[in-house]
């Protein structure tokens, strides 16, 4: 039996792939939100093997993209800053 951790590397590694037409191997992390935007998942290669992070707020949403045309790259401290829960619109992109 396949754990659930690796059928969700599966699957987030195959929406970089196919939806995104992106490397998963590439070394930048990828973020996805669930549909309650309360929690986002994070998948990184780091050379060796996949990192699939979790991070669920205790209370608040995510500032989160609503359609592909608002995706976009996030410098490291956007990325530090959502993970805090903060809102990154007013930052600047890489």
């Amino acid at each position: 039996m396949v754990g659930l951790t690796c059928v969700e590397i599966d699957l987030l590694d195959y929406a970089v792939k196919k939806s995104f037409n992106l490397d998963p191997f590439s070394g930048c992390v990828f973020l996805f939100c669930g549909s309650q935007r309360d929690r986002f998942k994070a998948l990184y290669w780091d050379g060796q093997g996949f990192w699939l992070l979790n991070k669920r707020f205790g209370n608040g949403k995510l500032a989160w993209p609503n359609n592909e045309d608002e995706v976009r790259e996030l410098s490291d401290e956007q990325v530090m800053r959502l993970m805090q829960g903060f809102v990154i619109d007013h930052l600047q992109c890489k």
